[in-house]
């Protein structure tokens, strides 16, 4: 039984500045080097790849769909999928996810957790939608993959302390997408050519999360 996110919150774990080197361009798919400094091979690496809108209208949406497949070499259990959404959007999303999954989002860090471990060559997904505020302008970035901690059989129920005290591994496997935001001209002209308008995400099992600290 996987448990809640805030768990390494609360450990300071996942509070650990990003240094992803190497980040490729929004335009090709690729697996994203780990996290600089970590020596130790990780439990299970991570293939990461995003679809999303190349571009929007100020005040528009963005929708992201998140893939993340278990390459091994072992099933991962405590691991998080979502990442860093844009600055100056909106502080409610709408997200969709498998059955049983749940999601916090504080900050720029939007993250989210299954019941069940991912075994090896299994795929998770997290679709969801933000909404940029009127007054954002240039590119919209965004780092989304996962965050995925080595812990032993036997340590499911340890306490954050323990946890903490054990100094539990943590890698990062993200990918960087960027959005152009379109600002229309005061006078378009025949010329101008929209962005192509972003449907609203609304599936069937779609949920809203709301970020607690409103700072995006």
């Amino acid at each position: 039984m996987r448990r809640s996110f805030s768990l390494f919150l609360a450990g300071g774990l996942a509070a650990v500045p990003l240094a992803v080197p190497g980040q490729a361009s929004a335009a090709t798919p690729v697996t994203v080097a780990r996290t600089a400094g970590i020596t130790v091979a990780p439990y299970s690496n991570f293939k990461i790849s995003v679809k999303y809108n190349k571009s929007t209208k100020r005040g528009g949406k963005i929708t992201y769909y998140l893939r993340a497949k278990n390459l091994g070499p072992h099933y991962a259990d405590y691991y998080y999928i979502g990442g860093q959404v844009p600055k100056g959007v909106k502080p409610t999303l709408r997200w969709g996810g498998p059955k049983g999954t749940k999601c916090e989002w504080e900050g720029q860090w939007f993250w989210c957790w299954g019941p069940l471990a991912l075994m090896k060559g299994k795929t998770d997904w997290l679709n969801f939608q933000v909404t940029l505020k009127s007054g954002t302008k240039g590119t919209a970035t965004a780092r989304l993959g996962v965050i995925s901690f080595d812990v032993d059989q036997g340590m499911e129920n340890m306490s954050e302390a323990e946890l903490k005290r054990l100094g539990i591994k943590h890698h990062y496997d993200l990918k960087t997408v960027k959005t152009k935001i379109v600002t229309p001209p005061r006078n378009p002209g025949r010329s101008w050519t929209p962005p192509p308008p972003v449907k609203d995400y609304n599936p069937p099992a779609s949920h809203e999360e709301s970020n607690k600290k409103k700072d995006t």
